[in-house]
């Protein structure tokens, strides 16, 4: 494994270093060094079920389009009253995205005062209110205001979500367990796909999908605060007690150095606050915060990365997926289809908790990101050039479909919210993770609102062409912009950006 890790480093050319702060900032050594054993891993792995929970409940919400804009344009069904034009679909697909930013403004003002486990909870509250809406709906308004509510939930989730887990887990293991919960992301998708595949009822399936967030607020009332959250409000003895839980329920003296290193940080923080007279405007320094180089760079960095990871990683056409597969033309089911590739993107998202702490992030991302172009460039040409219609060529567009959805679930896709949670110092962190998401979203309404305009203008199989080159592009970029946050303190990488 030594040599492997080498050999990449060789083939990448740049291993970016980062300076350590050891005994200068903190007086002790880098969290990297805390041997806390298995008990600390296990304690971080059932603090974060709640938030894995939550992200399932995400994944249902965004898969929802997708599953009943292929019911409605399915013309067999005569007992679906409820029809849609492809302008209403575009809309009804796109809404959710569009209306992240106003959850994520609200999740903004308000976390800091809530905290984040908090506003976790209060997310669950605009999905059951959808999905119950979706049971009754009668008319496309109706489809339209669940949309936007579910959008709504979203964007107030992303913020302190990513931001729970950049404060909760060790450095070392921060990257395998925020990847660990897209695992979470997909499997929601994937149950919600495969109950309608069972059902072939789309009503049905909300139905039961109301299960998701009720169980979700259980788990979370029982989970723990941020250690630093809870710093952040003067609650230190309680802070102290918590982290000595996430550590694996060890005593005072064990976790002593790592809790005076958040203490410190965050008195660090709260000066950096302080205006000349001493007195304190935090929501006016906090953006202040923003236009400075330590946050603008990495906030540029994550920008692009979220736009490449969802050109690459099926997003665009993700609500039309039905379509996408029908198109291909394979002889199979294409709901069980659907099921099928959420169920390999489960795979990759499993594969990323191992790979990311020894191959890096870097590695990965240049790696799946020029497969994942690779593979779109080769459904483009086989789509245009292989003019002969028959089930060879059917078969090879929909297994480099499937290669492609597998390789981004295990790199560009998850990759882009773990570096959410590690590249914005901590002053700022609670701001920048909500900006970036709803951000991220926003790309994402205008990639599928105007997927049909694209595919109109340049036809269905140029589209992947174009998507594919963009990606190469893509990996010129981050081989020479994206550095290695890869078991690096918060602090250390913080400093790369400085």
């Amino acid at each position: 494994m030594v040599h492997v890790c080498i050999s990449f480093k060789i083939t990448f050319g740049v291993e970016w270093k980062f300076e350590s702060k050891r005994n200068i900032v903190y007086g002790m050594e880098s969290n990297n060094n805390y041997k806390y054993g298995i008990k600390s891993t296990f304690s971080q792995c059932l603090a974060l079920v709640g938030a894995g929970f939550l992200q399932v409940g995400v994944g249902t919400q965004l898969i929802c389009s997708t599953v009943i804009i292929g019911a409605l344009s399915d013309n067999s069904n005569e007992n679906e009253w409820l029809t849609m034009t492809i302008e209403q679909m575009s809309w009804f697909g796109s809404l959710l995205y569009l209306c992240t930013p106003l959850g994520s403004i609200i999740s903004s003002l308000v976390l800091n005062r809530l905290g984040h486990k908090n506003c976790m909870i209060i997310t669950n509250i605009p999905f059951l209110v959808s999905q119950i809406m979706f049971f009754y709906a009668e008319n496309v308004e109706t489809m339209y205001a669940c949309s936007i509510i579910m959008g709504l939930g979203v964007g107030f989730s992303g913020g302190p979500f990513s931001a729970y887990i950049g404060e909760v887990c060790e450095p070392k293991l921060r990257g395998a367990l925020m990847s660990a919960t897209n695992v979470f992301f997909f499997g929601g998708s994937l149950l919600f796909t495969t109950i309608y595949a069972i059902t072939r009822q789309w009503r049905l399936t909300v139905l039961a999908n109301m299960a998701i967030p009720i169980i979700t607020i259980v788990i979370l009332c029982m989970s723990p605060d941020s250690p630093l959250w809870l710093l952040s409000k003067g609650k230190n003895e309680k802070a102290q007690r918590t982290l000595g839980k996430l550590r694996g329920w060890v005593t005072h003296d064990k976790c002593s150095n790592e809790f005076h290193e958040m203490v410190v940080f965050m008195s660090a923080n709260k000066n950096s606050t302080n205006d000349k007279n001493g007195s304190k405007n935090d929501s006016e320094c906090s953006w202040k915060q923003l236009f400075k180089p330590d946050v603008l760079k990495p906030f540029r960095l994550l920008l692009i990365y979220f736009f490449f990871s969802n050109l690459l990683s099926g997003v665009p056409f993700g609500p039309y997926l039905v379509v996408v597969l029908l198109t291909f033309g394979a002889d199979v089911d294409v709901q069980w289809t659907v099921a099928f590739s959420l169920g390999i993107a489960i795979v990759g998202g499993i594969l990323t908790v191992f790979l990311v702490n020894r191959l890096g992030k870097r590695f990965l991302t240049l790696t799946t990101l020029s497969i994942c172009s690779i593979c779109y460039i080769s459904i483009g040409l086989i789509g245009v050039y292989w003019t002969d219609t028959n089930q060879i060529k059917s078969w090879l567009l929909l297994i480099s479909f499937f290669i492609s959805t597998f390789v981004a679930s295990f790199g560009i896709m998850p990759i882009g919210w773990i570096l959410l949670t590690e590249i914005f110092p901590m002053k700022s962190r609670n701001i920048t993770c909500s900006i970036c998401s709803t951000l991220s979203f926003v790309l994402t309404f205008f990639m599928t609102k105007y997927y049909p305009n694209v595919v109109d203008l340049v036809d269905f199989y140029n589209t992947f062409t174009i998507f594919g080159f963009g990606g190469l592009i893509g990996c010129v970029y981050f081989y020479f912009c994206l550095p290695e946050t890869e078991n690096k303190t918060l602090q250390e990488i913080s400093e790369c950006f400085k």
